[in-house]
């Protein structure tokens, strides 16, 4: 439950530490509750703002630790204790390093924060159902709700920025990764499940011309409807596009120009009327038609309808009977897998690295059983180090399309506890990670001794991590 706030005027502790006289005290005391009061606001039902704390001159005010709570069962995030604690804490310790990025003049990457925006609203879209269901939820406008997410995710990106800084000299060198790992407690070192290293070649099946027409003619009829007034864009969509996005009435939010395929981009940025609709795109994902929504700056918001051409089963068969034919040849010793890879392989994260697979969570290559392409785990799961799979059928992440492979089993290290022989990257990671923690851990601490802090009546009883001087 939510600790019991009192409605009476704040009440400064005057007690803080390193202040050298009364007459200082009294002086810094009167000017945080002027400012406290200046910028109590009126809620929708006509009561004050509670303050639950004041860090140096910002009040955290009840309606915004409600508003996070709110966000965090949106979102199922895990609470370790009590919400009416720990989060008003995370919000006094984020105001420290805001405060220490209004000293080193921090600026924000604004397109990298709309990014960020238009990611968390379409989540909640996704979750809550539509729009208008999220309005109801937060119980603001979507303007609003747009506006306070720059903010949030503004503060968000100068408290990373600060933290990188406080922590940017953080390397670890073989003898720390040693010495940590010899300390390390035998019964608490990570236990590292089953990985492997795995090469792959992929082909994509030839998409006959019949087809490709087709996908167009039916783009160019869902133009026309729309140019000439008999059907909305979006509506076209929800019907008909072959992307996620349609659920949305194909609108994607708003994207920088590394943030969509080129093709893509380029088209989108080219658009100015609103009402009009682009000639046909073909990107690596299929066909689209693209409508302008808005721009701003160096972004766009657009909706499309995406068409992909259908792969016929005989186009299948025949990609199966070339990569057949290419695994004979590797097992007869004509080719080496990695020759054969930057030869033919279509999959462009590989073919330049030998046909071996990058894992992008860890950026090594090494993966656990989860983290592979469900199809590629299904035949690496049963192989022998240096087998080559019979062709197999799977799909592409990245274009949704069915692709042809075949897949090598290159190492496979089964579960144990994390060793530094077989380990070292791993405990490298969680040796850099421990080390920053120490450090903004300790820089959180000093800051507190220069800086005012208030915690109201029924806000303190509380197992905090840090100690307040305000409780």
């Amino acid at each position: 439950m939510c600790p019991d706030v009192g409605d009476g005027a704040v009440k400064i502790i005057k007690n803080q530490k390193n202040r050298k006289t009364m007459k200082i005290r009294t002086i810094i005391v009167t000017m945080l509750v002027a400012v406290a009061m200046s910028i109590t606001v009126e809620a929708q039902n006509n009561v004050a703002e509670e303050i639950a704390w004041v860090v140096g001159s910002e009040p955290i005010f009840k309606s915004d630790i409600e508003e996070q709570y709110r966000q965090a069962l949106a979102e199922r995030a895990d609470i370790p204790g009590n919400p009416y604690c720990v989060i008003p804490e995370r919000m006094a310790v984020d105001k420290l390093f805001l405060d220490q990025a209004k000293i080193d003049t921090i600026e924000v990457q604004s397109s990298m924060v709309m990014n960020m925006v238009e990611s968390r609203i379409n989540f909640w879209i996704a979750n809550l159902g539509s729009k208008e269901k999220v309005e109801e939820y937060y119980n603001m406008t979507m303007p609003d709700l747009r506006a306070k997410l720059i903010d949030m995710y503004s503060d968000q990106y100068k408290i990373e920025q600060v933290q990188s800084k406080l922590t940017e000299k953080v390397k670890a060198t073989p003898a720390d990764v040693r010495n940590f790992f010899e300390k390390f407690p035998t019964d608490s070192l990570p236990y590292i499940p089953r990985q492997v290293e795995v090469q792959i070649i992929t082909i994509n099946p030839v998409i006959p011309q019949q087809e490709i027409d087709e996908v167009k003619s039916r783009l160019r009829d869902y133009t026309q409807r729309v140019n000439k007034g008999e059907a909305e864009f979006s509506t076209l969509a929800i019907l008909y596009s072959e992307d996620g996005s349609s659920m949305y009435g194909g609108e994607v939010g708003f994207k920088g120009r590394a943030e969509l395929l080129p093709e893509y981009a380029n088209a989108a940025f080219n658009l100015s009327d609103t009402k009009k609709v682009s000639k046909i795109v073909e990107t690596e994902a299929g066909f689209h038609i693209i409508q302008l929504i808005e721009r701003r700056g160096d972004r766009v918001n657009t909706r499309h309808i995406l068409l992909r051409p259908k792969i016929a089963e005989k186009d299948l068969t025949e990609a199966v009977s070339r990569l057949d034919t290419v695994r004979s040849e590797i097992q007869g010793g004509k080719v080496t897998f990695e020759q054969a890879a930057m030869l033919i392989s279509q999959d462009k994260d590989s073919r330049l690295n030998n046909g071996v697979m990058l894992n992008g969570k860890t950026l090594t290559n090494r993966f656990e059983m989860a983290d592979l392409p469900a199809e590629v785990a299904k035949k690496v799961d049963k192989m022998n180090e240096g087998d080559i799979s019979e062709p197999f059928v799977m799909m592409n992440a990245a274009t949704n399309r069915q692709q042809v492979a075949i897949v090598k089993l290159m190492k496979r290290i089964e579960g144990h506890k994390a060793n530094i022989t077989d380990d070292y990257q791993t405990l490298k990671a969680i040796y850099e990670q421990h080390r920053k923690g120490e450090i903004i851990e300790n820089w959180v601490k000093e800051k507190q001794k220069s800086i005012y802090v208030y915690i109201e009546d029924g806000w303190r009883n509380c197992d905090f991590q840090y100690e307040w001087s305000g409780r």
